[in-house]
This record gives C-alpha cells, sequence and structure tokens, in this order.
C-alpha cells in the first residue's frame, strides 16, 4: 500500500483561501484558527460537538486501569483520563464507504 498523505493545518488554511474567495491569507488562517479553538474549547468542557453531515466529536472518560507492559509483561496502571471519540455520519459514511453498483451483465 502507497503512503498515504496526511493533511497539515495549513493545507487546511490554503484550501479555505482557494475556495472560499474574499478572505486574505491572514483572515484565512484566523478563521481556521478560530474553529479548531472553539472545538477545543467545547471538548474541553466535556460537550460534545456535533458538526452535521460529517459527525460528532464525543469527550470519554476512561477509568484507571491495570494493563501491561509489552516489554516486560509485568502489570503496569494506567491513569484515568479524557478521550475524543469521532463518530462519523451516514452521510460521511455512504462517502467513505459508496455503495457498490451492481454489474448489470452477469458472467
Amino acid at each position: 500500500m502507497s503512503k498515504e498523505h496526511t493533511m497539515t493545518k495549513a493545507e487546511i488554511i490554503d484550501r479555505v483561501y482557494d475556495e472560499v474567495g474574499g478572505l486574505s491569507k491572514k483572515e484565512a488562517a484566523e478563521l481556521v484558527e478560530s474553529f479548531f479553538d472553539i472545538m477545543k474549547e467545547e471538548l474541553a468542557q466535556g460537550r460534545l460537538v456535533k458538526l452535521s453531515g460529517y459527525g460528532n466529536f464525543i469527550v470519554r472518560d476512561k477509568e484507571r486501569r491495570m494493563g501491561l507492559n509489552p516489554r516486560t509483561k509485568q502489570p503496569h496502571p494506567i491513569k484515568a483520563r479524557r478521550v475524543v471519540r469521532f463518530k462519523y455520519s451516514q452521510i460521511l459514511k455512504s462517502i467513505l464507504n459508496p455503495p457498490e453498483k451492481a454489474n448489470s451483465k452477469q458472467e
């Protein structure tokens, strides 16, 4: 499998600048930064971030638990923590996994 491209925040800013129009590069950067800052603030407060047609970012609390050190196989405590889970919408799911088209001719 070929190496996949990772889109960076700078590339998102460039795409917003190119596609929205009427914004300076600085304004596009401020817009993208504001968007991510708002998301971070909401998630830090434990709130759901719902983007219609895209999906939901959900904050989940994980309890303290025991794990194993993979090298030594010794028990190792894992601290309680908060994690963000992303659950994609049915719209995004259908874009990522388009239905297969039925062949008109069966061989």
